[in-house]
């Protein structure tokens, strides 16, 4: 088995840095393309079969160090109570959105077997994996799914979010609590199912201030990562405009906390601590940017990261639509190449 993904994430050598990308089976691939062009976001989550042939796709074609299982991260607000749909052209949106603390105590705390779609694309995937890269699960952290189900789909400013959080402060925490318990019993699952590492997505926490987030936010992140620590796998935790809170998320947890293109690697790893792991941090952007210019940039996060045991190569979000294929699979050669040990 190639395992030097895991290797990085518990901090130890490897013959060159693993390299995996965020949205790495997407839009951006023609294959991906033909599946949605016959089904929907949901219908492909909530089908094993299809959700793990997604999950393959970026697999068989880059030499890609990790896989990570095909979902989305709201997929838990549906069973919880809310109503989730995939609009063309719009992204998510909830119909019904938690606007005020009678809407938080209607939610129900899952035990997430109505999930276990995702667990039977995990063991499907593990099965065709046959031990090649291994298997990343993953879910969405109670700061960002609290805010798409309070702001009833994607928000500029989170204003309705940071009205309950500042205005009614004991709703706020309840809402995140029931989240935080939804979270680690639906990861522990994926773990049972095979995952063989898990990373907590925390993609709008970048919105908040440091004192902002130990208040409102850490104290459920930890319940997550207390709640998994003895589950034996690597826990990363990523987010994006973290540069401001990289120190508070640390303290909340993971193994490897995420970095985005934001801040310099070095900079980044000396917040967050060099007794843990480092994920990232590629712009997405810059794969649209001709191979010298990846390379230049390629070079220089390597660089930073000094041959130090624990990083793990990364975009500082998701691969976006429209990404040059033979752009990707040129940064994922460049980085072996360059980090050979």
């Amino acid at each position: 088995m190639n395992d030097r993904f895991l290797k990085a994430c518990r901090r130890e050598p490897v013959d060159c840095t693993p390299v995996w990308f965020m949205r790495q089976a997407g839009r951006y691939m023609s294959e991906y393309r033909a599946l949605r062009a016959k089904h929907s976001i949901l219908e492909l989550c909530k089908t094993p079969e299809l959700a793990a042939q997604v999950t393959m796709q970026p697999i068989d074609r880059f030499p890609l160090d990790a896989a990570i299982i095909f979902a989305d991260i709201l997929l838990p607000l549906e069973p919880m109570g809310l109503s989730l749909e995939f609009a063309e052209g719009e992204g998510p949106v909830i119909h019904n959105p938690v606007r005020d603390r009678a809407a938080v105590d209607r939610l129900k705390v899952v035990e997430g077997d109505e999930l276990d779609y995702v667990c039977g694309a995990i063991r499907q995937t593990r099965r065709m994996l046959n031990g090649r890269v291994p298997l990343i699960g993953f879910a969405g952290a109670p700061f960002t799914l609290a805010s798409y189900a309070i702001e009833g789909g994607s928000s500029r400013n989170y204003q309705h979010a940071k009205q309950m959080m500042y205005g009614d402060p004991a709703a706020w925490h309840k809402l995140m609590d029931k989240f935080a318990r939804v979270i680690t019993g639906y990861l522990r699952r994926q773990i049972k199912a095979g995952a063989q590492a898990v990373q907590l997505f925390d993609s709008w926490v970048g919105c908040l201030s440091a004192g902002d987030y130990a208040e409102y936010v850490k104290p459920h992140v930890q319940l997550i990562f207390d709640g998994l620590k003895h589950e034996g796998v690597p826990l990363i935790h990523f987010g994006t405009g973290t540069t401001a809170i990289l120190r508070q998320m640390r303290e909340a947890g993971g193994d490897v906390i995420g970095l985005d293109w934001r801040v310099h690697l070095d900079e980044g790893w000396a917040m967050v601590g060099h007794d843990r792991a480092v994920q990232g941090n590629l712009d997405p952007l810059a794969l649209f940017a001709p191979l010298p210019e990846i390379e230049r940039r390629v070079e220089d996060i390597l660089r930073r990261a000094g041959n130090r045991p624990g990083h793990i190569f990364n975009l500082g979000h998701g691969i976006l639509p429209g990404t040059p294929l033979d752009h990707v699979e040129a940064a994922i050669d460049m980085v072996h190449k360059l980090s050979q040990r």
